[in-house]
């Protein structure tokens, strides 16, 4: 079972919020190309993204649906990939002082993936994971700093800070 984690320096809130939006997938998870939702309100019980992935000229297009979430902690999914099967993917947060511990946690659930899974594959979703986790790092992180700025210029628009009279 590959499990893996992140120390992310931004809060719960900001990651949940990247989870929480699934127009934004394609951003962090590697080989997503582009991501949308279609079913349901994401991240509720049982909807849906659509999400493709690009092979040189090929273009697959798969799901991922939401089979638990308990909002700002977990998410998990399970993500079709066509004639690969299903995976589970388990995404935990877990506040860690002023930042965010993610976990992640993938194994396959049924479907070719299940059956030729072993410690070589076992060691891409590794690599995969630790690509992924890196992405989401860099993108909470930008978020955040993105909003810190935001009221400084904000009042800095307005004539706040201190300006010539």
């Amino acid at each position: 079972m590959a499990v893996r984690h992140r120390l992310i320096k931004t809060t719960p809130g900001t990651v949940w919020a990247l989870l929480a939006d699934g127009t934004r997938y394609a951003e962090w998870v590697v080989g997503t190309a582009t991501s949308e939702p279609v079913r349901g309100r994401w991240p509720q019980l049982g909807s849906a993204i659509e999400y493709q992935v690009r092979l040189g000229p090929l273009r697959l297009t798969n799901q991922t649906i939401v089979r638990n979430c308990a909002e700002g902690t977990l998410l998990e999914l399970e993500a079709q990939a066509g004639f690969l099967g299903t995976a589970r993917i388990s995404v935990e947060l877990r506040p860690w002082g002023e930042h965010c511990l993610v976990i992640v946690d993938e194994h396959p659930l049924q479907g070719a993936g299940g059956v030729v899974h072993n410690v070589g594959v076992e060691a891409l979703i590794q690599i995969r994971h630790r690509a992924m986790l890196a992405r989401l790092a860099k993108v909470c992180e930008g978020d955040a700093a993105r909003a810190r700025q935001a009221p400084r210029d904000t009042a800095e628009a307005h004539g706040a800070g201190g300006g010539h009279a």
